[in-house]
């Protein structure tokens, strides 16, 4: 597994394909091998890389506490050890709260922007729901089984849990990745918790795209409007009878829509 050293840690990530680079960032507890069914598809168009965050994944948490600002900076540090200059971005749920403060932040370093199923501002349910999963964690003292008990329930419809073969998928491979311990987790949740970047979104000036299922109720269409009136140059796609995680639960949809999305952004950029 390819490894870079930033910032006072090691990062480790998956590289595939070839062309102009696309930057992949995971989600609460996930690591690189989350975008197991998106690399494939991305790969036969662009370099992808799926960068673990420091505190996830392989990834230790190393010298600096994991914060939304260190986040922003360990994918400037990222992007400039690959040799690039400029990037496609994207990021799902946590990652995309992390693209979106690192497109606010260096606007020029990013050609397009994906944010999926995400948010600008934290607001107290989204809040209220983060923090009980820090006391299931706490309490448990296994980030694994907090995810596979507390938070998978929020991200697929109840007919998905019906379906015995998908779920026993996404927990048999969630236990085959790394363990991310309960103080790395902490920290994570905190930044949920604490992501306000709404005021700065206007910087972006990439072409964004951002996407949700119907049927998300943590991350839902309420955040859809703030990013929309705040992003300058943004489209918007929703996933049907999807909740939170549409690139597990419709993969051909959302390769689909995403890749679509990146091409044209390539061609606009070239």
């Amino acid at each position: 597994m390819p490894e870079v050293q930033i910032n006072g840690t090691t990062i480790h990530y998956a590289h595939q394909g070839g062309g102009e680079p696309l930057v992949m960032i995971p989600f609460l507890t996930a690591d690189h091998a989350c975008f197991a069914f998106q690399m494939p598809a991305y790969a036969e168009h662009f370099s992808c890389y799926a960068m673990d965050l420091r505190g996830s994944g392989d990834t230790e948490r190393g010298d600096f506490e994991c914060t939304m600002g260190q986040f922003v900076e360990d994918t400037a540090a990222f992007i400039d050890s690959i040799g690039a200059k400029q990037v496609h971005l994207l990021g799902y749920s946590l990652g995309g709260a992390v693209a979106m403060s690192f497109a606010a932040a260096y606007p020029e370093r990013v050609v397009s922007l994906g944010l999926h199923s995400t948010w600008p501002r934290s607001d107290r349910y989204l809040k209220t729901v983060v923090r009980s999963w820090q006391i299931l964690a706490e309490r448990l003292g296994d980030v694994r089984e907090t995810a596979i008990t507390a938070i998978f329930p929020w991200c697929f419809t109840p007919e998905r849990y019906e379906q015995s073969d998908f779920i026993d998928g996404i927990v048999n491979f969630a236990r085959s990745r790394p363990r991310q311990n309960v103080a790395d987790f902490l920290e994570h949740s905190t930044v949920v918790i604490r992501h306000d970047v709404l005021d700065a979104l206007s910087n972006v000036s990439a072409p964004t795209l951002i996407t949700f299922g119907t049927e998300d109720v943590i991350t839902s269409t309420r955040f859809l409007r703030p990013m929309t009136e705040a992003i300058p140059h943004v489209e918007v796609h929703l996933f049907e009878g999807c909740s939170h995680a549409p690139f597990l639960e419709d993969v051909n949809a959302f390769n689909s829509r995403t890749v679509e999305f990146l091409r044209r952004a390539s061609a606009l950029g070239t």
